[in-house]
């Protein structure tokens, strides 16, 4: 038999096979279990959102390849959308690139600019994909921490001069998957000026921008003065608008670095598909209604996981954005052991906190990815447990 290539080798993080191995194993055994580990949006998108991609699906001239750069519609409403949203102009024909989803182009943007043995910053704890697609690259990956007692933002002043000097791409991610952590513009404008300082590849993943709650307003990264001359910030249509599967997601910023990037993908895939585009432009461009109504719904998600499991002894920060709940062990196990005995005890899945990266340790990721009725009855399943173990 054929040996797959060594790349393959850091891929697949060892503890969320573990935790999906244990899943299918309860399953096996008959135990009801409430996911909320995977971070993919449960709710449906607005009715007038499917109704477009449905009459676009029937349109028999929506077949054919939209090509990379998408169509001149999904790109100027993206380009309209920022500006409204954000305040940032961005040059339709030239900032803005579509993609299958932000993961597609978080992905790819490695493949652009790292060659074998050279170096990237990724944010521990982390997304996946960025160790992912730094791997595929062949590219070596420089952890840098993102911890409690600096609000999970990277402490800019620590990272080695010389480290920063080699290192080609810098990630960043607010608010943040996994420590719902958000970020300021003044921390945009430091990072602005690091990168200016060690010629770093800025690359914002703000996939969660209108994921927040109580009003609180995340800002983009692009909105920093000089922010276009270093960078660039994927955003993902599929989690604002609950069109995860449909893989929807938009890149833009530095003219250069997105005109690398398209080149790259024009030789590998052949664009999203015209009917996506169409409700994604629509979605951008309506009245955002439905936005406010799923960060409620979230809100609401939110609330119930954090006031049920502090009426247990569990005290857990509270999230201002993402879908994610960062929270810290309740008991003195490691993360892993910890998830294990929720998972086999209690029937709830969340993923141990080293999953993301060594400094994950001592925290489990929570998705508020259920129903309210089903998360209630989360709620009542870990204060049993954690009775029972006594917290």
């Amino acid at each position: 038999m054929l040996v797959p290539a060594k790349r393959l080798e850091g891929l697949g993080a060892s503890v969320f096979t573990e935790m999906d191995n244990l899943k299918r194993e309860l399953e096996k055994e008959g135990k009801e279990l409430i996911n909320l580990s995977i971070g993919s949006p449960d709710r449906a998108p607005a009715l007038e959102i499917r109704q477009v991609l449905s009459q676009a699906v029937l349109d028999e001239t929506q077949y054919g390849y939209t090509l990379t750069r998408g169509t001149d519609e999904f790109r100027k409403v993206c380009s309209a959308w920022y500006l409204e949203r954000f305040g940032v102009t961005l040059n339709s024909e030239t900032e803005v690139l579509p993609l299958m989803g932000s993961q597609d182009g978080l992905a790819h943007i490695f493949l652009a600019y790292i060659d074998p043995g050279d170096l990237a910053l990724i944010p521990d704890p982390g997304y996946p994909i960025y160790t992912a697609g730094l791997i595929l690259a062949g590219g070596e990956k420089v952890a840098v921490p993102l911890l409690e007692e600096n609000s999970f933002l990277p402490d800019l002043g620590k990272i080695d001069p010389d480290i920063a000097r080699k290192a080609k791409i810098m990630l960043l991610n607010y608010p943040n998957n996994p420590t719902a952590a958000v970020a300021s513009l003044t921390f945009f404008e430091e990072v602005v000026e690091f990168a200016k300082q060690y010629d770093l590849l800025i690359c914002h993943d703000v996939a969660y921008s209108e994921l927040a709650f109580e009003g609180y307003r995340p800002v983009s990264f692009l909105q920093a003065p000089g922010a276009k001359e270093v960078g660039i910030e994927f955003h993902s249509v599929s989690k604002t608008y609950n069109l995860a599967g449909a893989r929807l997601g938009l890149v833009v910023g530095n003219a250069d670095v997105i005109g690398n990037l398209s080149q790259l993908k024009s030789n590998i895939d052949y664009g999203v598909f015209g009917p996506v585009l169409k409700a994604g432009a629509f979605a951008l461009s309506s009245v955002q209604d439905s936005v406010e109504e799923n960060q409620k719904a979230y809100q609401r998600r939110r609330d119930i996981l954090i006031e049920g499991c502090a009426s247990a002894g569990w005290n857990i920060p509270i999230p201002q954005g993402s879908m994610f709940i960062w929270a810290p062990v309740p008991t003195q196990q490691d993360s892993v052991t910890f998830a294990r005995e929720l998972a086999r005890e209690a029937g709830v899945i969340v993923v141990p906190g080293v999953a993301f990266g060594s400094c994950g340790e001592g925290y489990v990721r929570i998705a508020m990815v259920q129903e309210e009725r089903v998360l209630q009855a989360a709620v009542q399943r870990i204060q049993q447990f954690l009775k029972k173990i006594g917290v």
